[in-house]
């Protein structure tokens, strides 16, 4: 366990006996993902929805194999283990947030699924002493190499695209990874969680220097937090997320800045001029968070606009209903 952080187990910590429990629940659900995306791509694109067909077989393939292994070393009891109980360990977006985007998104979301399995295989097999589940698990990884490269041409206008493109695509994903995700996490919590705080104490004081001490106060302590704890709750071995550090900078510079932007404004001398330019901010910053949603996350922007707004004014509202009551 991770004291303090998360009830999650860390990979370092698997048996052996959880690693290869954790790969079989692993590949039974990418096997059920992929027959997901055959299903919505079986009208319209036939050819591509055989690939995931035949991609989910291997993968049925591949969960015997481990399964078979299990048995021969520890017996017929599988541990029940699975992505989400392990800290750092990738995760899977669920079908309905990909399947109604296109033939391009799944195709991308294919790639990054076998790109994260093949970085998992290599990790597992660098843990295991046994010869055996070594030689499988860098089978497996080989395996999903392979699989990565039919992923990469199921569209036929991407087919014979260079490496280039590739190394463009991986980069890109990387730094949604590593930066854009905890900063935009950051941000949000920055912009959000200090408004009931800085906007009760304006109302409720009507001064203005104490209104940005408070705001002061919060943004950095709010900062200093989520960096820690962006930074404690994976490593990036497995997720390959990136460097603790750089997500944790990410996440509490971002954090701070989020709760300074309306807290900077108290520092003019005259309390509604500067609330009101306060709250031009915070409109500023809501609407910044849903386009990085809709740019980076492809979040679809309205639906971002209408979570982020509304959560947002919820907590505006509550900050200015305490501090005037």
């Amino acid at each position: 366990m991770i004291p303090g952080v998360s009830q999650r187990r860390r990979f370092s910590d698997l048996s052996e006996q959880e690693i290869l429990a954790l790969a079989i629940s692993s590949e039974e659900d990418d096997a059920r993902i992929y027959r997901s995306y055959a299903e919505r791509l079986r009208t319209d694109y036939p050819d591509s929805a055989r690939v995931f067909e035949e991609m989910a077989r291997e993968e049925d393939s591949h969960r015997r194999r481990l399964i078979e292994k299990h048995r021969e070393r520890f017996g017929e009891v599988i541990p029940l283990i699975r992505r989400e109980h392990v800290s750092g360990y990738y995760a899977r977006r669920p079908v309905w947030l990909i399947e109604n985007l296109g033939i391009e998104r799944i195709r991308e979301e294919a790639e990054m699924m076998e790109r994260d399995a093949h970085h998992f295989y290599v990790k597992a097999a660098q843990r295991t002493a046994d010869a055996g589940t070594r030689k499988l698990l860098g089978d497996l990884a080989a395996a999903e190499a392979g699989h990565e490269a039919v992923a990469d041409s199921l569209v036929g206008t991407h087919v014979g695209e260079d490496a280039k493109e590739q190394e463009a695509r991986t980069a890109h994903r990387q730094f949604v990874l590593t930066w854009v995700q905890p900063g935009l996490a950051g941000l949000m919590d920055g912009s959000v969680s200090t408004l009931a705080p800085i906007f009760a104490t304006a109302f409720a004081t009507q001064d203005t220097w104490t209104t940005f001490l408070v705001g002061l106060a919060a943004s950095i302590g709010a900062g200093i937090s989520m960096g820690f704890t962006e930074a404690a709750s994976d490593d990036g071995e497995i997720s390959g997320r990136g460097s603790p550090v750089k997500r944790g900078i990410a996440s509490g510079v971002m954090t701070a800045v989020g709760g300074l932007g309306h807290a900077l404004p108290y520092l003019i001398p005259h309390f509604w001029t500067a609330t009101i330019i306060a709250l031009i901010v915070v409109f500023v910053e809501l609407w910044a968070i849903a386009w990085i949603q809709k740019k980076y996350m492809e979040t679809p922007f309205f639906r971002a606009a209408f979570q982020v707004v509304l959560g947002g004014a919820l907590v505006l509202a509550a900050g200015i209903l305490i501090g005037s009551g």
